[in-house]
């Protein structure tokens, strides 16, 4: 891994844009059409918001049912969709030979042909109507796509009687579109007349239709073609997979006959399965929210905080640029959900430093985008992965972080040691303390960024709340600590916050005395309101807290609004706020707005709820998308036989179908969310898993792990393709490095499945405190496995950059990875050697902690010898440098 000194400098915010949209391939507006898809995007966090507050009721308009809620919350993201990514760029297969055939009539007929005009006229119609090169623009196609968008939600929330008739008389027995809109009648005459016979067709049955074919068309879109191609697929799948021969070497796939109509109306209509079913569900609930969250945190300024605390707390170490990237990518990861967008974004800051301190730009990249994709599963947020886990695995949300949080921590510590191993050998040091804030000025700067993490940790595990609850109270919790930043400075914080006690002291005292709050007390005092028992002092105090944020925003509002122009000395929005409030301004014609705190702090609100909406689009059409295949295995009676084919493809072996599932779940991650593969291999194989006796949870853990590693893995790996972008490093050499920085995801997996005790797990459950005084359990079932993966991560980084205290022979380091696996997961060694004996007519039966504790002690005096001889050869190298002879990198013992 080659070192590159040169100095580089941050991307610009028009340059982190840039490798977003090539990667990505999304739009980035200007103007009237910027401000409409802003309002859109607004407009669906502020729908996601008022489901958190209020649940489903929607005041004058009524209960909607989770049907209804779902298809408004799909057709928000179907809108975005269209608005924000295009139908064709004029690069790809079709426009290609598109093209190709109009260049080719040209030179048939010639230039002044009638024929040669023709074809020229009705490709540039085709252009102008689909094709958008330079990613500026709404094409009429896509205005088409949005009307027609909005026509199954209506008729959803609008004709919910219809749709539950459906059930009874099937899809084509509820009304045609002219009984529905009558005006159409004669059109739905001629076209009968034509054959064409609308007359005859269930409107229902068309926007079902319709509805699965837009999901297609923003998956294509925002997704690409493997998981729109895979999606259709089983759709076809479900009608004709009762063609395959059941006496065929794929008779197992064999399903009974179905129609169209039954087809649609799952796919549909049902939140049981198909694209409204449990995927989407669990994004308008828990994966929105938490989204959005993030987008606040992000806005606020807090990953640019997070990343110069860290960078305060570690930049001066040995590779200490690195060091940080790894905690703050992680970090900033975990919130965002994106392995690409954390990668371009946070990377446009670490990259640069961590060249600058003398990493090559392939290793920053790759150090960069691995953090980052790392980041999904890291507690308490892992991006959207936590939220699905909880509901397909049934397991308190509590329980699923519990268990998550030391296989993360493992990979992240192998992330820490491969770039100190780096940094020893390539003689990387610090950044000199003069370039990096002071810790305890940085801390102190902004220790409130802290805070809305521990509510929502006291919120989810000690309040225990529910997850969309807990969502909603952490974003007003946030909204209300930014608007009391913004608002503070030195001749305001004595009014400010003396106002926001005294209100809180007579909000209690309104509850103490008339058994409401200060409003409604107002009210009965003056006659217009009911009186209401009496709530004691310390439940009147409690009551009080849950009016706090309301109070805090409105009296910080309110002093923003009075004193416009003050300072905000704590306060540091992130950029996009402030490029955001300058726009905006100049485009109403009052620039000096921009410096208005109320103002700012505006901005600050509606560019949050912009981003998050704009973040969730991708994932709403890939977990409605993804929800098709579920719903297809489900529907489709396939699902015992496709789990008797996997048993025998595995050929009764746990190895082989782990090896098979990881292998899946790298493929089917390739270029898709992770959330979409992982609902589609829980899917297909969920029920394998728990069948061979692996835990539930673990099994559904090992399946996100190697989803990740997707991200990464060429040819694909778009998260280290965008840390390449921002490191203008050689896209495949950082990919490779990303893979090799990676491989804790694939060994550490294995670890979990085979140990349990590593997620802190007992016979499924998460351990008490009744365990861990079990120390005939705790000892050999925990402690030991979560020794030895940390010492196996450890053992794996000296094999990944051939370095520990001095350089690392081949030959090392293939007996450094042996003792990382003897140490992680012996167990694989193992179920080789039973394999073996088997296909020799002997069964064997050595996964037990009897055999395993004494290959954990050989792989560790393998790596106790293996240290001490490599440092040992550091020092002998150190004294040779002194005498004048070849140099040699080493490090102290307190440096790994």
């Amino acid at each position: 891994m080659s070192v590159d000194n040169r100095e580089t400098e941050a991307l610009s915010d028009d340059e982190q844009d840039d490798v977003l949209q090539e990667i990505e391939r999304s739009r980035t507006h200007r103007g009237t059409i910027a401000a409409l898809v802003a309002l859109i995007a607004i407009g669906f966090s502020a729908f996601q918001l008022w489901i958190a507050a209020q649940s489903y009721q929607f005041g004058p308009f009524g209960s909607l049912q989770q049907l209804q809620v779902n298809a408004i919350h799909v057709t928000f993201a179907l809108v975005l969709a269209f608005l924000l990514f295009p139908a064709s760029r004029g690069d790809g297969f079709v426009a290609q030979r598109l093209g190709a055939l109009e260049a080719a009539i040209r030179d048939r007929f010639g230039t002044d042909s009638v024929i040669t005009s023709v074809f020229e006229r009705l490709g540039d119609g085709v252009r102008w109507a689909a094709v958008d090169r330079d990613l500026r623009r709404v094409t009429p196609l896509d205005v088409v796509l949005i009307g027609l968008s909005l026509l199954p939600a209506y008729y959803t929330a609008t004709e919910y009687d219809e749709i539950q008739q459906m059930s009874l008389f099937g899809i084509q027995g509820v009304r045609p579109i002219h009984e529905i809109y009558p005006t159409l009648e004669p059109v739905v005459t001629t076209l009968s007349m034509v054959g064409i016979p609308l007359d005859g067709i269930s409107y229902g049955y068309l926007l079902g239709i319709l509805g699965i074919l837009l999901v297609l068309e923003a998956t294509r879109r925002t997704l690409g073609l493997l998981l729109m191609s895979l999606v259709s697929a089983f759709i076809i799948y479900a009608r004709f997979g009762y063609l395959i021969p059941s006496d065929s070497v794929i008779g197992a796939m064999a399903i009974p006959p179905a129609n169209w109509g039954n087809i649609v109306y799952n796919l549909w209509y049902i939140t049981e399965a198909g694209i409204m079913s449990t995927p989407v569900t669990v994004s308008v609930r828990f994966i929105y929210i938490f989204i959005l969250f993030g987008a606040f945190l992000e806005m606020s300024g807090a990953g640019k905080w997070f990343i110069d605390l860290a960078y305060s707390l570690t930049g001066t170490k040995r590779g200490g640029p690195a060091k940080a990237s790894v905690v703050s990518s992680g970090f900033m990861g975990m919130l965002s959900g994106s392995s690409i967008a954390n990668t371009v974004t946070t990377g446009a800051f670490t990259i640069p430093l961590m060249k600058r301190a003398g990493y090559s730009p392939e290793f920053s990249g790759a150090v960069e985008s691995s953090s980052s994709s790392g980041g999904q599963m890291l507690p308490p947020v892992m991006g959207a992965a936590a939220f699905l886990i909880v509901e397909f695995t049934g397991t308190a949300y509590g329980d699923v972080i519990i268990a998550a949080a030391l296989p993360a921590i493992a990979f992240f510590f192998g992330m820490w040691v491969m770039v100190h191993f780096e940094a020893v050998q390539g003689g990387i040091g610090g950044l000199s303390r003069d370039e990096l804030p002071n810790p305890i000025t940085e801390l102190r700067s902004g220790w409130f960024y802290l805070i809305p993490i521990v509510l929502l940790l006291y919120f989810l595990v000690i309040a225990r709340l529910s997850i969309n609850r807990a969502g909603w109270y952490t974003i007003v919790a946030v909204i209300a600590l930014l608007a009391v930043i913004a608002a503070y400075n030195k001749r305001t914080r004595v009014p400010l916050l003396g106002t926001i006690g005294t209100l809180y002291l007579a909000q209690t005292a309104a509850y103490a005395v008339a058994g409401s709050g200060l409003i409604s007390a107002l009210q009965t005092l003056a006659g217009a309101g009911t009186t209401a028992d009496a709530y004691t002092i310390g439940a009147a105090a409690t009551a009080a807290v849950s009016d706090l944020g309301t109070i805090v925003i409105l009296v910080s509002v309110a002093f923003l609004l009075v004193r416009p122009h003050g300072d905000t000395p704590l306060l540091d929005f992130s950029d996009d706020v402030n490029t955001t409030a300058t726009r905006t301004a100049t485009a109403i014609g009052r620039p000096k707005l921009a410096s208005n705190r109320a103002y700012r702090y505006a901005m600050f609100i509606g560019q949050s709820m912009d981003s998050g909406a704009r973040t969730a689009t991708t994932v709403v059409v890939a977990v409605a998308a993804a929800g098709v295949v579920p719903g297809i295995i489900s529907v489709s009676g396939l699902g015992p036989n496709l789990a008797a084919l996997i048993n025998t493809v595995s050929g009764g072996s746990v190895l082989l179908l782990l090896v098979l599932t990881g292998f899946a779940a790298i493929v089917f991650g390739m270029g898709m969310p992770t959330t979409a593969m992982y609902i589609i291999l829980v899917a297909m194989l969920g029920s394998p898993i728990q069948d061979f006796g692996i835990t539930v949870l673990a099994g559904h853990l090992f399946i996100l792990y190697f989803g990740l590693m997707a991200d990464v893995t060429p040819p694909v790996a778009v998260a280290a393709f965008a840390g390449a972008g921002v490191a203008k490093a050689d896209e495949l050499q950082t990919a490779i490095t990303a893979f090799l920085l990676s491989l804790n995801k694939i060994l550490v997996p294995f670890a979990f499945v085979f140990s349990p005790g590593i997620l802190m797990l007992r016979e499924g459950s998460v351990i008490g405190w009744a365990d861990v005084t079990d120390l005939g359990f705790f000892l050999p079932a925990v402690v030991i496995p979560v020794v030895g993966m940390f010492l196996g991560v450890y053992a794996l980084g000296v094999t990944i950059i051939g370095h520990q205290y001095s350089s690392v022979s081949s030959v090392e380091r293939v007996a450094y990875s042996l003792a990382s696996v003897l140490l992680m997961v012996p167990e694989l060694l193992l179920l080789v050697v039973e394999g073996l004996a088997a296909a020799a007519g002997v069964n064997l039966s050595l996964t037990m902690f009897a055999v395993t504790f004494p290959l954990r002690a050989v792989g560790l005096a393998l790596l106790a010898g293996l240290s001490y001889s490599n440092r040992s050869g550091a020092e002998k190298g150190g004294k040779r440098t002194e005498s004048g002879e070849s140099a040699v990198a080493s490090s102290t013992a307190g440096d790994a």
